[in-house]
């Protein structure tokens, strides 16, 4: 007879997971396969209008005509005036880019290349963003936040502060460079200042996990406030991740305010038992990643010296003007008080 499962052991949700797996990456293929086809049918329109020399002004009536035509036979895709136009935009913008430009912009949705055909004004920067956008899976409002922070242009300047060449091996050190970001654009949080209300600070370290999890290619969730408890005592990490390229566990500590040289020690410790603890026998030591709001590359470099544990630090970036950041805590907060008022055992 064959082997059963039952349904609560560790071989059935082995299964079950590899089924989710499969069927996520096969949903994901599909959702490519029809972008790409719309992308190519855009590209094809704004060919046709760039080759017959259609422009803005005497061309606008052969425009709006061949809007109307085309959704009357195709309601669905999108054919206004302003999209045509867009379509030609497109072409003539990247027709004669490098193949590798050509090649990220092909695979995005139609309104990522929307957001890069409005803000960014080079290919060198266009590509930047789409290769990030492509690699790690940004939503246009992702991408929209990280070319508002001008994320471009601030990775070059901002070098990475990490000790990771001294605290593993070669190979493991490159690998976890590539890993790590020079800043984050945590402006979806909506935070300019410290927020001390409890309720809020545990959504924002909600949508904190989100961000990271999006942005992070190859990371998966372990935990928020991640509990350790050893010699009687009990430690908590913000966000416990582990990275499968890596294979390691990654530790995330965010610090309202500057860099301090004391968190060092504090995510030294925490490395440790988590190297103790948490670790298996087949898997990198672990990692831990300090947010900051600023950070001064010198004196994280002193900070650093002498600790064996792998530690990156990198800034993170708040967009959000005061004003909405007034109107999302009332919102945040009025949400919480509705919750407390409809869960009875919260009364």
């Amino acid at each position: 007879m064959g082997k059963r499962f039952p349904h609560d052991t560790s071989e059935y949700l082995s299964i079950f997971n590899a089924a989710v797996d499969e069927i996520k990456t096969a949903r994901l293929q599909i959702a490519r396969q029809i972008n790409a086809t719309a992308i190519g049918i855009y590209w094809n329109l704004g060919k046709l209008l760039s080759e017959k020399k259609i422009e803005k002004g005497y061309g606008a009536g052969v425009v709006n005509r061949l809007s109307v035509d085309l959704k009357a036979q195709f309601p669905d895709m999108g054919f206004s005036p302003r999209n045509l136009w867009n379509m030609k935009r497109f072409y003539d913008r990247y027709s004669a880019a490098n193949s590798k430009l050509q090649r990220c912009v092909a695979v995005l949705p139609w309104r990522h290349n929307l957001l890069l055909l409005e803000k960014t004004a080079t290919d060198n920067e266009a590509f930047y963003y789409a290769q990030k956008a492509v690699e790690l899976g940004w939503t246009s409002d992702i991408l929209l936040n990280y070319i508002k922070a001008d994320s471009y242009h601030n990775e070059k300047k901002l070098p990475k502060s990490h000790n990771f060449k001294e605290a593993l091996p070669e190979i493991l050190a490159e690998q976890a460079n590539d890993m790590l970001k020079n800043s984050y654009n945590l402006g979806f949080l909506g935070i300019t200042q410290p927020v001390r209300e409890k309720e809020l600070e545990q959504r924002l370290v909600e949508k904190i996990k989100q961000f990271v999890l999006e942005l992070g290619k190859g990371f998966t969730f372990v935990g928020n406030q991640y509990k350790i408890e050893y010699n009687h005592k009990e430690y908590f990490v913000d966000i416990l991740l582990y990275h499968r390229g890596l294979r390691s566990l990654v530790a995330i500590e965010l610090k309202i305010g500057s860099f301090k040289p004391e968190y060092i020690g504090k995510m030294n410790f925490y490395l440790g038992l988590l190297d103790k603890l948490e670790k298996q026998p087949d898997e990198n030591p672990s990692i831990g990643i300090i947010l900051c709001a600023d950070k001064d590359h010198l004196d994280v470099e002193i900070a650093l010296q002498n600790f064996t544990k792998p530690i990156g630090i990198a800034e993170y970036r708040l967009l959000l003007p005061t004003e909405e950041l007034e109107a999302m805590i009332m919102i945040e907060l009025k949400k919480e008080t509705e919750h407390k008022k409809s869960s009875p055992h919260m009364q």
